[in-house]
């Protein structure tokens, strides 16, 4: 015997049924609600706007020409969408397949993956750009401290280490170079960086250990070993007191 469905045979036309857009006015107002909804769930496109944001605002503080500033918003713009695709693939793939599928599962890598290939791009926009607005200053300080760089660097990095320990002392966690607050990979990793800045004065061995010491302090994550917060602690401590320290002396020495 079969039991006769309890579903309705027609289409729903319940109040609480989408409605498909009768003017341009609800078609923008439906657009906000997307843009909304992808800042509200998504985490990485929050990041992704104060990102953007703080970068035009330096773009303006610097007076880049015209054509570098459309340059990197066209840039920055191209990131944002590429993340709202992402997020709206992300959702209908959800929607369609609810378990495990090797097919649902790549179409999320791929819209990820079209979302990092941006990142990069707007990164390295943001290098050729900014690079030279920002390492000319820089280098006036370094080049005054070049001739004791080895020394400080050394100085640097056990200043670094002592303030890992008094840290993770205060706050009553984790080891010198095994968890805690903040990540003493991390701020040693950093604090190797700032140096090797300071000893070649070149972009391009700065940038590739910058990148060794992004790739140390994600190790940290990938093993649960810190928080995406000590890391980032962890990296403004070996950075900022590395710097310090060299213009600290530099200062001295003049």
């Amino acid at each position: 015997m079969i039991r006769p469905s309890n579903k309705p045979s027609g289409p729903s036309t319940g109040p609480s049924d989408p409605k498909k857009p009768s003017n341009w006015l609800e078609s923008l107002n439906c657009a906000f609600e997307g843009v909304i909804y992808a800042f509200k769930t998504q985490r990485h496109m929050r990041y992704h706007y104060i990102i953007a944001a703080g970068a035009l605002f330096l773009s303006l503080f610097l007076k880049l020409p015209l054509p570098e500033f459309v340059l990197f918003a066209i840039a920055v713009i191209i990131l944002l969408a590429a993340e709202m695709f992402n997020t709206a693939i992300e959702e209908t793939v959800n929607l369609v397949e609810e378990k495990y599928h090797i097919a649902a599962k790549n179409a999320k890598d791929v819209s990820a993956g079209a979302v990092l290939i941006s990142s990069v791009g707007v990164a390295l926009m943001a290098y050729i750009i900014f690079s030279r607005y920002l390492y000319g200053p820089s280098e006036v300080i370094l080049r005054g401290a070049r001739e004791f760089s080895a020394h400080i660097a050394l100085i640097s990095l056990f200043m670094v280490l002592i303030g890992v320990v008094a840290s993770k002392a205060f706050f009553g966690k984790g080891r010198p170079l095994h968890g805690g607050l903040p990540s003493g990979h991390a701020a040693v990793a950093f604090s190797l960086w700032t140096s090797v800045t300071v000893l070649t004065l070149d972009p391009l061995v700065s940038v590739l250990t910058f990148a060794m010491a992004v790739m140390v302090s994600h190790s940290r994550l990938l093993l649960r070993i810190h928080t995406r917060f000590e890391v980032f602690l962890g990296a403004l401590l070996g950075t900022g007191f590395t710097y310090f320290i060299y213009y600290l002396f530099t200062r001295l020495l003049k």
